[in-house]
């Protein structure tokens, strides 16, 4: 199996996007990366996509953004696998490189999600979760983590305030990035008085959706000198699933999925969570945050607002988490979300991150996931050169 490298990266800001098509939006990330880099062709592409279907009426995504680019005639075609597309195309690219298939693929995502804002975009995204036996009954992303949030603070005592202040850490990461959809700070007292979405999640415990699209650009490690002067190598990447319904788990406060994605990666990487200096998590709500940092081997579990009082995720601590300002506050166009964390991981590794950049980052991890934890991807990479 050949060893991979990203070589290039590219990304649109996370905004309401009303004036740009689905291929203009990948077009655009696309020639970003494209731009960087010494490549005489593209052999592949994979697209990371959840609701072109339902949101854009369009179908063969593959095929739109190979046309667009002009890169026809040419292997592309569509990943889906809810929230998780991204990380699931990554891999995809991934083995693609890794087998000897391809030289040189792009892995890319998009999504348009803000033309529908309101109930279709609701329900669209809810079909991540078990349309039969969660959607079909009224539930939402929003009420099943509010579940979540209800049971943590309930088994662990966590008291309300440390979700509000992983939200203030976010915003402030998200403020210093040019490509977030929120680039703004906030404080406790905003996030614990904004409105209710589903008691006790409330508006700043949410990740908002947005329109965006971000690409890498892989190739085999040895050749990729050929292409770049600096590049990163992917040292270790997994995927892992789990019951898509809740009512099905044994344990509502742990995600088998992602324990079992990030050991495995781990373990191709071979190293430890200790290891890692830098953290791209999916943040879709708070509580999603603090089980998976835990699940990730970041935190005793009950210990997140332990931790995150005394500074463990910023620079300088255990490890620094979504300087991007994570879904929170740079978005979540949810197709596109796993590759936005891999371009974000590139450049902190790249040390091309501007204002967001972790200084002396050796080390990054992309934790992706689909519905509540029912599909997770993680990725580990380093800087090759």
């Amino acid at each position: 199996m050949k060893r991979v490298a990203i070589i290039s990266y590219g990304m649109t800001k996370v905004d309401k996007h009303w004036d740009k098509s689905l291929r203009r939006l990948f077009g655009e990330a696309a020639l970003m990366a494209m731009n960087k880099v010494n490549i005489p062709k593209i052999d592949a592409i994979i697209v990371s996509n959840m609701c072109a279907s339902d949101l854009s009426d369009q179908n063969n995504i593959g095929t739109i953004v190979a046309d667009e680019l002009g890169l026809t005639p040419i292997t592309a075609y569509r990943v889906e696998a809810a929230c998780g597309s991204g990380g699931a195309a990554l891999l995809t690219g991934f083995s693609l490189v890794s087998s000897g298939m391809f030289e040189v693929v792009m892995v890319g995502g998009v999504e348009k999600l803000t033309d529908n804002i309101g109930k279709m975009a609701t329900f669209s995204l809810g079909k991540a979760a078990d349309a039969e036996y969660e959607l079909f009954y009224g539930a939402t992303f929003a009420s099943l983590n509010a579940l979540l949030m209800n049971r943590y603070m309930h088994v662990y005592g966590t008291p309300r305030e440390a979700f509000a202040d992983f939200a203030v850490l976010m915003h402030r990461n998200g403020s210093k990035n040019p490509y977030a959809q929120l680039p703004f700070e906030i404080n406790r007292e905003i996030a614990l008085n904004s409105e209710f979405i589903a008691d006790p999640i409330r508006l700043y415990d949410c990740a908002p959706i947005g329109d965006g699209a971000a690409v890498v650009i892989l190739c085999p490690l040895e050749v990729a000198s050929k292409y770049s002067d600096s590049f990163v190598e992917i040292m270790g990447i997994a995927g892992a699933s789990d019951t898509i319904n809740l009512g099905s788990r044994d344990d509502l406060l742990s995600l088998r999925a992602t324990i079992t994605a990030a050991n495995n990666a781990y373990k191709m990487a071979r190293i430890t969570p200790a290891d890692v200096d830098i953290v791209e998590i999916h943040d879709t709500f708070t509580i999603t945050a603090a089980i998976s940092l835990e699940d990730l081997g970041f935190c005793e579990r009950g210990k997140f607002d332990k931790l995150l009082n005394e500074g463990a995720f910023e620079p300088g601590g255990i490890v620094a988490v979504n300087p991007s300002g994570g879904l929170k506050s740079r978005g979540h166009p949810v197709g596109a979300t796993g590759v936005y964390q891999a371009a974000e991981i590139t450049m902190q590794l790249l040390e091309e991150a501007g204002k967001m950049q972790v200084p002396n980052s050796e080390i990054g991890l992309t934790h992706n996931m689909g519905g509540v934890g029912s599909n997770v991807y993680v990725s580990i990479m380093r800087r090759a050169r």
